[in-house]
């Protein structure tokens, strides 16, 4: 087998993504098989994508939901591919020969070890802070990209024996930062990765007040990272830590803090209205940790 879809699924109705990668497989004669694991969803939309169990090779319902690192890792064990494609549950097939293009590159560079293919924001959802912040600081431009920052968990192929190398990281049971540190470890171990325009669609309908109880979960989960010295390597590159930590280093972590407190109220208004600015969303994150670090 050349090519384990994988699709972790939770509270997302996922048949016509699968139905539209099946296609494209039988269409094509594509030696791949599609794997999924539902993450203790609710039962309405376990009925829903129960419909899937003939269309695909392995359907696997967990009764407690394992969390984004964990579950990933759970796919060595149901899939049979020497490649894994992992894709979100909420996006959708932006090509009819998406699978063909990883293949492809595949083929003509059999020793790239990951790919990125990028990815597209609904254009109904495309206001939202969560996906203004994507545009703005996720998505890459142009054909080709060699910047591992970039990497995200949505959509990417990595080769079945560095994945069994470099598995997620469990400890991270929380939101935020799981895909980072991923994407670090790979560098440091010299990973050969490459990120393509092969773009899905994200329908990620996160509402700004939701997003923000998300990144405060984020940066929680950041703090805990910094505590313990073997994660420095993994979370230096991150800027909300760098910064906090110089200002930590200056001294003026305080003086932030009081300045911060000032115009809180301020910068959440903002975040949470129909034109979240991005540079707000910076000092939000850095209020958050810096509140950390000052303990």
């Amino acid at each position: 087998m050349e090519l384990s879809v994988c699709i972790p699924v939770f509270n997302f109705d996922v048949r016509e993504l699968v139905f539209d990668l099946k296609k494209e497989i039988e269409t094509y004669a594509i030696d791949a098989e599609i794997i999924l694991i539902d993450d203790a969803s609710n039962d309405s939309y376990k009925q829903i994508n129960n419909q899937l169990q003939d269309d695909v090779q392995n359907f696997i319902f967990l009764e407690k939901n394992a969390g984004r690192s964990k579950i990933r890792n759970l796919f060595l064990k149901y899939s049979q591919g020497k490649y894994l494609l992992f894709l979100d549950c909420d996006v959708k097939i932006d090509s009819g020969k998406f699978l063909q293009s990883y293949l492809c590159e595949i083929k003509k560079q059999p020793d790239l070890e990951l790919i990125y293919g990028n990815f597209k924001i609904a254009h109904e959802y495309a206001s939202t802070l969560r996906n203004k912040y994507s545009l703005e600081r996720e998505i890459f431009s142009g054909a080709r990209s060699a910047d591992f920052s970039l990497f995200k968990t949505v959509n990417f192929v990595i080769r079945r024996t560095v994945f069994e190398k470099f598995p997620f990281n469990e400890e991270l049971t929380d939101y935020g930062y799981e895909d980072f540190v991923f994407a670090q470890l790979l560098e440091l171990n010299k990973v050969k990765f490459l990120a393509i325009n092969n773009p899905v669609i994200h329908f990620d309908d996160t509402g700004n007040d939701v997003f923000l109880k998300k990144i405060e979960i984020g940066m929680k989960s950041l703090w805990k990272l910094s505590e313990r010295p073997e994660n420095k390597p993994f979370i230096r590159k991150v800027k909300v830590y760098r910064v906090a930590v110089k200002l930590k280093q200056l001294k003026l972590i305080w003086l932030f803090l009081f300045f911060y407190g000032i115009f809180e109220n301020k910068i959440k208004k903002n975040l949470l209205s129909e034109n979240p600015d991005i540079r707000y969303f910076d000092f939000y994150k850095l209020g958050i940790l810096a509140g950390k670090m000052n303990q």
